[in-house]
């Protein structure tokens, strides 16, 4: 399943995101792991991500697979 998400914070030392999920207010994920085909530059606050989710019920069980304006 794919999602589509908003970049909140980002950590380039574990390469980790905390996102928001569109179309939910309260719905934030900290700590989902970053391709690291995706350069940190890219990962600024703000930006429109695809977030990959593996496991619909389980959405620790998740990546964050490409970004967009």
């Amino acid at each position: 399943m794919i999602q589509k998400a908003v970049l909140k914070s980002f950590n380039a030392a574990t390469y980790t995101a905390t996102i928001q999920v569109v179309g939910s207010l309260s719905v934030w994920l900290g700590a989902v792991p970053v391709s690291r085909a995706i350069p940190s530059a890219e990962m600024t606050v703000g930006r429109t991500l695809a977030l990959l989710l593996f496991d619909p019920g389980n959405p620790e069980d998740a990546v964050v697979a490409a970004v967009w304006e």
